[in-house]
């Protein structure tokens, strides 16, 4: 993909620079629970600052609505960061102020209506008083939001080196994989995976389908008398035609044989592994089971190249409910520090995963993208690169 991107920059010191971040991040009672976006977003903003620009990072957090919400502020990203949060994005007064190499962080965009619905009025006070507009944030780069589209025809505008970083790996995996080339796809929703579901049934030579996905591939087949809260039965078409599709083009795809299960969904509940023939009516599925995780096991170590998106079960209750999981993930990464595998893994709670293992450094390369990971990989167009295009 074509890009500007901020290595074209000539001397910028003494210019301001609208710097749009990715920190939207998990804030639990003002502490950050994983300030893995963030730190990925360090080198853009310290190459920035070693060239005398003088910035002001956009960013947001969460879904306020449009409207002003305590509970959604950027104070605890802009504190653990230990810089200034100018308590507007609009507020330009601080700008007088400033010296080259100077950072600010601008209080939550997404405070005002005009971010989401891209309003190009919005957009030109966003742009207002900036030199140059620079996006390193991948993960909100699916979005035409005006931190994200609108200034970008207004400002001239660059990606940095996350989001450079982020097309590199991604299209070269994509583009020119090592084949065997394995999909792991987990999650609970179906209606958000069926275009990387189809996309990756089209790429992949194996797909393994795992979660509340895999149990709801499960049941269209119509071989279990359970049923299961997250399918529908208008699932039963998509599910097939995707399984044709798969077959069409020679990918194999893999699905649960047997489920953890409890009596009620809760975290506490206890945890039963049966085959998918002895799950009754009373039984809830939260996590894929042993010999599912064997299987899975056995299609890994055939592959050359792996990407993973979403959990096998609940994963953010712990070890218990998030087995398989964290089972699969220190295998991906054991196979991958071993030299025998590379490996791609993208969206928050995967990601998380390898925080919980302990394994994020030796997976090939971690995503900061959720959504924007996953149409990327569908081929889609994102507005927030495309807006970069020379």
């Amino acid at each position: 993909m074509n890009i500007h991107t901020i290595k074209e920059l000539g001397d910028i010191r003494g210019k301001f620079v609208l710097l749009r971040d990715d920190f939207n991040v998990q804030v639990q009672d003002g502490k950050i629970m994983d300030a893995f976006r963030i730190k990925q977003s360090i080198p853009t903003i310290n190459w920035l600052r070693k060239a005398g620009a003088r910035i002001a990072i956009c960013a947001h957090l969460g879904r306020p609505g449009g409207i002003v919400d305590s509970k959604r502020t950027l104070r605890p990203i802009a504190d653990y960061l230990e810089f200034p949060l100018i308590p507007d994005c609009l507020d330009r007064s601080f700008m007088s102020d400033m010296q080259d190499g100077d950072i600010v962080m601008l209080e939550n965009v997404r405070f005002y209506k005009g971010e989401e619905e891209n309003d190009p009025e919005f957009a030109k006070k966003l742009a207002s008083g900036f030199d140059i507009f620079i996006n390193d944030a991948f993960a909100v780069s699916h979005r035409a939001h005006a931190s994200t589209d609108g200034v970008t025809k207004i400002l001239p505008s660059y990606a940095g080196d996350l989001l450079t970083k982020e097309i590199e790996e991604l299209s070269f995996i994509m583009e020119n994989p090592i084949r065997p080339l394995i999909g792991i796809i987990g999650g609970s929703k179906l209606d958000t995976k069926i275009n990387i579901l189809e996309s990756l049934a089209k790429r992949c030579d194996i797909l393994i389908i795992g979660g509340g996905l895999g149990t709801s591939f499960a049941l269209a087949t119509g071989k279990y008398t359970w049923t299961d809260s997250l399918y529908k039965p208008e699932y039963k078409s998509i599910i097939e035609n995707i399984f044709e599709t798969a077959k069409a083009k020679g990918c194999k795809i893999l699905i649960p044989v047997d489920k953890g299960v409890g009596p009620e969904f809760s975290a506490t509940a206890v945890r039963t592994d049966k085959l998918l023939d002895d799950i009754s009516k009373n039984d809830i599925c939260m996590d894929d089971g042993p010999k599912s995780v064997e299987e899975y096991k056995k299609a890994i170590n055939e592959a050359k190249t792996i990407i993973f998106n979403g959990t096998l079960g609940m994963a953010e209750w712990g070890d218990v409910w998030g087995r398989s999981t964290f089972e699969i993930i220190r295998h991906i990464a054991q196979r991958t520090n071993e030299g025998k595998l590379i490996s791609i893994i993208g969206g928050g709670d995967s990601v998380t995963a390898t925080e919980i293992t302990n394994t994020k450094q030796d997976i090939t390369y971690i995503s900061t993208g959720g959504g924007a990971f996953l149409e990327f990989i569908e081929g889609k167009n994102l507005p927030g690169i495309s807006a970069l295009s020379k």
